[in-house]
């Protein structure tokens, strides 16, 4: 066999083997970034947040009148709109969690949480316990369909038109921006 023809096997083998290295290597990637866009961890202080989920709500389907008890029907012309987070504390110490969240629009208007009834709801200002995530094992969010802590918005029909939104976290480092995925 000539012996350009016996190197290529082994070539070729080399070439995927780098180029797998640098996959799994990629995967375990960490940023320290406060702009995330949505599925990504951002850590604020002591805490890791993560947006598992975010979309409009419809008070006539069953699983989104569970995310909407306590609600009145939106006003025309606006919808109520959910992100569903994850958060770990992977302290020593019991830490606090952000107290209030805001979405804002590509044309600059910014939406303030609203306080939620449901049982899905996420903790404003709450705590969570050293080594612990939110929402708790074996809670109705944990065991929910999105398996995620409701924060609830209500937001004019034209904010889904002025995409981006973007939602803001506020942290001990400044806030953090997380692109919600519409």
């Amino acid at each position: 066999m000539p012996r350009r023809t016996r190197l290529v096997p082994p070539l070729l083998a080399a070439l995927a083997l780098a180029g797998l290295a640098l996959f799994v290597s990629a995967c375990g990637y960490s940023s320290d970034s406060k702009e995330v866009v949505e599925g990504e961890v951002v850590k604020l202080g002591e805490l890791k947040y993560q947006v598992i989920f975010s979309r409009f709500l419809n008070p006539n389907d069953n699983e989104d009148s569970a995310y909407l008890v306590g609600q009145p029907p939106p006003p025309n012309g606006s919808s109520y709109f959910g992100v569903f987070l994850e958060v770990q504390n992977k302290s020593e110490a019991t830490q606090k969690l952000a107290d209030s969240f805001t979405i804002t629009d590509a044309g600059n208007q910014t939406f303030e949480a609203i306080p939620s009834e449901s049982l899905y709801a996420f903790p404003l200002g709450g705590e969570v316990e050293s080594q612990e995530p939110i929402p708790t094992p074996d809670s109705t969010p944990q065991q929910g369909p999105i398996e995620g802590s409701l924060v609830l918005f209500r937001l004019p029909g034209a904010a889904s038109e002025n995409r981006p939104l973007t939602l803001s976290i506020p942290g001990p480092e400044g806030p953090a921006e997380v692109t919600l995925d519409l």
